[in-house]
């Protein structure tokens, strides 16, 4: 007995650290209503948020929902004495290139909070939602809490001399691309009077305020960061990876035009991001206090800092245990990473233990191993249940069956040698990977080097005691080691986890194999043949058993739904129901029976041509029956003498309920850029690509655009528009319901597409 409680009390040491670790990032501390006026409540700011979303409805760009929560949102800031300024424009904005360009007529809000001398702090959120859901967390919560920081700014008192003034910007269009933020800084004065920027948003209803994204030369604002918040959560590997990823907030655009900023979000239960559960009930207090605290820490550190030392270098760093964030100068990653290999190779020597090619194997065959045992498990949930993504609604089962798989390659690959050689073995490669990281990802490299470092001096000294690595102490020193590097992997593993999902299982058994690797000594020292094969049978059959108890559990629930949009869309031909997801770019696996039953859907998904999605699960919906948009040509102009462009322009009107109206341009027209209410579009040299045009307000129902077209190289051929409407028609009442409490709308939501399409004229 004594010995199977040793060789399992590592497994359950682990859990309870990463379970400490979890516990100590997350925020739980709400300051009452009642506190100091000078600092941020929750409390407060949930009142204001109360206020702003009073009807709890969606509010996209230029709906009349939207219009009432900025108007909610004016009468916030002037209770509070705060002037705020309108400011409306047309804009489009190409900022991923022209591929996709939306436009609308936005209206954002520009609060004046406190005076001071140069340029501004800038607080920022977005006032609007995506169609599918109020947006409580997102951005309800941002807003809310730049009121409620603005409340604390002005309770302060008299303003210190020399301060910055601080602005507050609550954009409009954020969700459709980003407008709101593109028209304010297409304005030169406005755009002239910001010096830093604080921008806060969300992707879930709870966890920590992760500071997610920095702009280049991140150093002093870092440091600031550090000095000033209570709870911290960030990574250099967070922004490292952020930039590589096809998401944006309106931050992206002021770190592009060279203004100093940072960016945090509430970012936990995803299930809630842009969907009808990101409502006011789902917010976590907590996350909106921590949200608030980072948000007001920021901007009194930015007021009282000359905004020319804030473009410093780039810095390494992660938070450890929530309240402590060490840094370095990413310029010193390459040889810092150098002198650790070249420490931990002077340990080894030391000890007289470099590893077998067996044991030299080990590392690679728990990472690697854990990564591919951990997909298996994950596609043995999926088949048996023919879900894309089981555990969804109830992740405890395939959790643990991942849990497991870990467990048993530690074991497996434990018994590839020596405890001497496995030490070696595993900082030789942590710190291999260091110097790979500083070359490729520097922004990786606190994760391998400096464990990898305080393992090196620890071994290094280990290897001088009398008995080396294998006395007592030498022992210590390598759990000691293997504990610090836990303390970096493990909050990687489980934040992973909780932010993307399981459906990314590699996320998590990556970076939880990393730090588990450490422990190859320790369990090659706890566990004798018997109870080794006895606790691998344990892991490999309960691994198993969990994936398949995960997948015959329900995938979706009330409280986790399928996100799933219905479609009604009809052309002069024909009138079709679409169910699909636009959530990942794939359609799910299957339908829920009773919707799959209500309108006879397609077993298998189809591609229909000219739409923006993927393919979806198709059903006849009987005879056309609504109004189309119409297309015209207004003007087309021949080839001006030695301009090599002719110009064509289009007229497009749609119904009364018209909430975008979405062009396409195919990419044999040979576009060379569109004239849109002002905005003068060049398409980049050589473009050879379709182009999407979407104007996502209402007043795009009645909208011309004019193409530039080269002279020679294009085709004839024909130019198709859609109108969009948000939400089903009546006759779709039997599909909203058929589609059951399990399964939701999401971004844009339901929808009616109405298709028209205008030929071209022969050129």
């Amino acid at each position: 007995m004594q010995a199977i409680v040793r060789a399992w009390l590592p497994a359950v040491a682990v859990l309870v650290l990463g379970w400490l670790c979890g516990l100590l990032a997350e925020p739980h501390h709400v300051t009452p209503a009642n506190a100091s006026p000078e600092l941020f409540s929750a409390v407060r700011a949930q009142r204001v948020l109360a206020a702003v979303l009073a009807s709890q409805q969606p509010h996209p760009v230029g709906s009349a929902q939207d219009a009432a929560v900025q108007a909610h949102i004016v009468a916030q800031f002037r209770a509070l004495g705060v002037t705020v300024h309108s400011y409306r424009a047309f804009v489009c904005n190409t900022w991923r290139g022209f591929a996709y360009i939306p436009c609308a007529t936005v209206n954002d809000l520009l609060a004046e909070v406190r005076p001071g001398s140069g340029r501004a702090v800038l607080m920022m959120a977005h006032a609007d939602s995506v169609p599918a859901g109020p947006g409580a967390a997102d951005d309800g919560a941002g807003v809310a809490c730049i009121v409620e920081a603005a409340r604390a700014l002005r309770a302060a008192g008299a303003d210190a001399a020399g301060t910055h003034p601080v602005l507050a910007l609550i954009s409009d269009g954020e969700e459709a691309g980003l407008l709101g933020a593109a028209a304010f800084l297409q304005n030169p004065a406005l755009a002239a009077a910001v010096g830093a920027v604080v921008n806060v948003e969300a992707r879930g209803t709870r966890g920590a305020s992760l500071l997610f994204q920095t702009s280049p030369g991140d150093a002093r604002l870092l440091q600031l960061y550090a000095q000033h918040v209570q709870l911290s959560a960030t990574s250099s590997l967070f922004a490292g990876i952020y930039r590589h990823l096809p998401n944006d907030t309106d931050l992206t655009l002021f770190i592009r035009a060279g203004i100093p900023s940072v960016n945090f979000a509430i970012a936990e239960n995803v299930q809630a991001y842009h969907s009808p559960l990101d409502s006011l009930s789902m917010l976590s207090p907590a996350s909106l206090q921590m949200q608030g605290d980072n948000l007001l820490a920021m901007v009194r550190a930015l007021q009282a800092s000359p905004f020319a030392q804030l473009r410093s270098g780039d810095a390494l760093y992660v938070t450890l245990l929530g309240y402590f964030l060490p840094r370095m100068p990413k310029a010193a990653a390459l040889p810092l990473a150098l002198v650790v290999l070249l420490l931990a190779l002077w340990a080894t020597r030391r000890a007289r233990a470099f590893p077998s090619m067996r044991a030299a194997g080990a590392p690679l065959l728990m990472v690697a191993g854990s990564v591919l045992l951990g997909q298996m498990l994950w596609m043995l949930a999926a088949w048996i249940s023919r879900s894309s993504d089981p555990g969804y609604a109830h992740p405890a089962a395939l959790r643990a069956a991942l849990a497991l798989a870990l467990w048993l390659m530690l074991l497996l690959a434990s018994r590839l040698g020596t405890a001497r050689q496995l030490t070696a073995a595993a900082w030789l490669w942590i710190a291999a990977l260091g110097v790979l990281a500083a070359l490729i990802l520097p922004a990786a490299v606190p994760y391998f080097v400096w464990p990898a470092a305080v393992a090196a001096v620890l071994l290094l000294w280990g290897a001088h005691l009398p008995g080396g690595w294998d006395s007592r102490l030498g022992r210590i020193a390598s759990t000691v080691a293997a504990l610090v590097a836990l303390l970096f992997w493990l909050p990687l593993a489980t934040g992973s986890m909780a932010l993307l999902g399981l459906k990314l299982s590699a996320a998590f058994t990556l970076s939880a194999s990393l730090g588990l690797v450490t422990l190859l000594p320790l369990m090659a020292t706890q566990l004798d043949g018997p109870i080794w094969r006895a606790s691998a049978l344990v892991c490999a059959t309960a691994a198993v058993l969990c994936a398949v108890i995960a997948a015959l559990q329900p995938s979706y629930s009330a409280s986790a739904p399928e996100r799933l949009d219905l479609l009604y869309l009809e052309d002069e031909h024909s009138a079709h129901w679409i169910a699909d997801s636009a959530w990942d770019g794939e359609p799910p696996a299957a339908l829920p029976p009773s919707l799959q039953h209500a309108a006879q859907f397609h077993a298998q998904p189809l591609a229909l041509p000219g739409l923006e999605r993927a393919a979806g699960f198709v059903a006849p919906a009987g005879a056309p029956r609504l109004s189309l948009p119409q297309g015209s040509i207004q003007n087309d102009s021949p080839p001006s003498a030695g301009s090599g462009q002719s110009d064509l322009t289009i007229r497009l009107q749609g119904s009364a309920k018209t909430d975008e109206m979405v062009l396409y341009i195919p990419a044999g027209t040979a576009l060379r850029g569109l004239d849109i209410r002002g905005q003068h579009l060049l398409a980049p040299a050589g473009w050879s690509a379709d182009t999407t045009l979407a104007c996502v307000t209402p007043d795009c129902r009645d909208e011309t655009v004019t193409l530039h077209l080269a002279a020679s190289g294009s085709e004839a051929g024909s130019l198709q528009f859609v109108e969009h409407d948000y939400g089903l028609p009546s006759f779709g009442d039997f599909l909203r319901a058929a589609r059951g409490p399990w399964a939701m709308p999401s971004q844009n939501g339901d929808e009616v597409l109405l298709a028209g399409e205008l030929a071209l004229p022969a050129r």
